[in-house]
């Protein structure tokens, strides 16, 4: 519609409530009354919570600083800043007449639409806006009274909502695993070695959570160690209580969300080297491997003062955390293991590579819309990026196994799938639906090329495709975040250009592939000593019994007694 002039905008707008529940929208221009304003938020037995907006559909990386409710935290109007447009000085209070003096039951009314936009507000009026708001912040904030001493600070309150998806999400990246990942590797092994392939995922999350609670948590997200490393102040998660809050969720339910990832990043590796590696050598290597490469990545790109984020790297929910840093242990995994002995692929039960196919997809909403770290638009967002790649990439894969064989092969199809959410991960809340689009269809030509055509070239044996599908595509999608994410496909980073992101993005996993393939050479040296000088099973029960009885003295499929392996009744000798 057409601009109203200065002289016409009303000085407040006051949306309507129940009768003891008031909200008062102030539009920050020239004409607020920045005393009447004060005096509002001063009133005795209220608890005000002012906030200023972020950037519409801009996520910021996870896990981007920590807040003690222990100690109210003062709003301070450093968090407004000069250049702001109105749209992002807005502010919302809701007072609760019905709580009690000092209660923090009242919390920030979100405006989901700005006030006055910013083309709406003359020139003069857009150079004042910015000193305008950092006044009107200053006098919400100055206590005219004891009595309302709440007003003059911000006591930190979790958000319902935020938590409730949080802790949704927490479960479905944990069923990621377990039974998701589980089940999506031990269908596409023999028969003889399925449990084998089952147990180490099971252990592996048994491992990882231990390790997570004792030093993981301090070591990633902890404030006291360094841009490359965290401390260890958080060690057994010291400190964490039921009044800790990580932006607007318990900071208990952050470490545990956090742990899921910790969870599945090392399980992911476990599909470059099944039927051969021993189990002691499994664990061994993925719990050398996460000290030395997880949580110094993590901390990097989503801790407190990370290296990575501080150059302007962007990875909303792991394409370089877990991806690419899981895909090189793998591929260096499998080169210094060798190849299996039978290296012909015989998977065992498609039908459960179906099924964990299935419930790693749905478990990626989880993985990708968790990261958003709320209820809104931007977890919103991240989810239809993630279902877009997924189905484009699964379309893709398989349009070209039709046109090579003539026929469309369900392993393929799944693994297309599982490619695309590789793929989206580091940029799911970044990028619109056009974005994505371009992100599944690169991955289901990129990542089957160097699955197929690559691995057998080099005669590298990434068993399960961990390398072609993970390392690859988070990879891929990491180095392409600078293109999507541009407003001109639709993605929401306006913060720097197209170039100038690709440039830090592909720098980034450059570097932590490089760094990650070192590390992980060493882990396995390291594990190697450990175990005894041998990583892999003996040559017979590779070829022979499998891993299932070799390492576990089980077995998926066990026959009853006088049935042979077909079924049939054991005929009778002599009858």
């Amino acid at each position: 519609g057409e601009r109203t002039p200065p002289s016409e905008r009303p000085r407040a707008r006051t949306t309507q409530g129940s009768a003891n529940r008031n909200r008062y929208l102030f539009v920050a221009d020239r004409s607020i009354h920045l005393e009447k304003m004060a005096s509002t938020l001063s009133m005795s037995g209220l608890t005000a919570r002012v906030s200023a907006m972020q950037r519409p559909g801009v996520p910021a990386n996870r896990g981007s600083r920590v807040v003690a409710a222990a100690r109210p935290a003062v709003v301070r109007p450093r968090s407004i800043v000069p250049g702001m447009t109105s749209s992002r000085v807005a502010m919302a209070v809701r007072a609760d007449a019905s709580k009690p003096a000092g209660s923090n039951g009242a919390k920030l009314a979100t405006v989901a639409q700005p006030a006055v936009e910013a083309d709406s507000v003359p020139a003069k009026g857009k150079f004042v806006v910015p000193a305008l708001a950092f006044a009107a912040a200053a006098a919400a904030l100055t206590p005219a009274a004891p009595a309302s001493a709440a007003a003059a600070a911000v006591v930190a309150t979790v958000n319902q909502a935020d938590t409730a998806w949080i802790l949704i999400s927490t479960a479905l990246v944990l069923f990621m695993t377990i039974p998701g990942l589980s089940a999506f590797y031990a269908g596409i092994v023999k028969r003889k070695n399925m449990l084998s392939v089952l147990m180490q995922c099971f252990s592996l999350t048994c491992l990882m959570t231990v390790l997570w609670y004792t030093v993981g948590y301090s070591l990633s997200f902890s404030e006291a160690g360094n841009s490359i490393i965290g401390g260890l102040d958080k060690a057994f998660m010291a400190g964490i209580t039921k009044a800790s809050i990580w932006e607007t969720i318990p900071e208990a339910l952050w470490a545990l969300y956090q742990m899921t990832f910790a969870i599945i990043s090392p399980a992911l590796m476990v599909g470059s080297f099944v039927e051969r590696m021993k189990f002691n050598s499994v664990m061994w290597y993925c719990a050398l491997w996460m000290f030395a490469v997880y949580f110094p990545a993590c901390h990097m790109v989503w801790g407190p003062g990370g290296f990575m984020a501080a150059k302007g790297v962007m990875d909303f929910a792991g394409g370089i955390v877990v991806h690419i840093t899981a895909g090189i242990g793998a591929l260096v995994g499998a080169s210094v293991l060798g190849p299996r002995k039978e290296n012909k692929m015989i998977a065992g039960n498609l039908v459960l590579t179906v099924l964990g196919t299935g419930m790693l997809w749905v478990g990626w909403y989880g993985f990708n819309g968790g990261s958003a770290l709320a209820a809104g638009a931007d977890a919103a967002f991240a989810c239809v990026a993630t279902q877009i790649a997924a189905a484009a990439a699964a379309s893709v894969w398989a349009i070209q196994d039709v046109k090579e064989t003539g026929k469309a092969s369900m392993l393929g199809i799944a693994t297309g799938s599982i490619a695309g959410l590789a793929t989206v991960t580091p940029c799911a809340g970044f990028v619109g639906p056009l974005g994505a689009l371009m992100l599944g269809v690169a991955a289901g030509v990129v990542c089957r090329f160097f699955s197929l055509v690559v691995k057998e070239k080099y005669g590298y044996d990434d068993s399960l495709d961990v390398f072609g599908v993970h390392g690859i595509g988070g990879f891929l999608g990491t180095c392409m975040l600078g293109i999507v994410a541009s407003p001109v496909f639709g993605g929401f980073n306006t913060d720097t250009t197209m170039m100038t992101q690709t440039i830090i993005q592909c720098t980034a996993a450059v570097a932590t592939a490089v760094y990650t393939a070192v590390a992980s050479y060493a882990c396995l040296m390291l594990t190697k000593a450990i175990t005894g000088g041998s990583l892999r099973v003996p040559e017979g029960a590779e070829q022979g019994e499998g891993l299932d009885m070799w390492c576990h003295g089980e077995a998926c499929y066990s026959l009853s007694e006088g049935e042979s392996a077909g079924g049939q009744p054991v005929p009778k000798v002599g009858v």
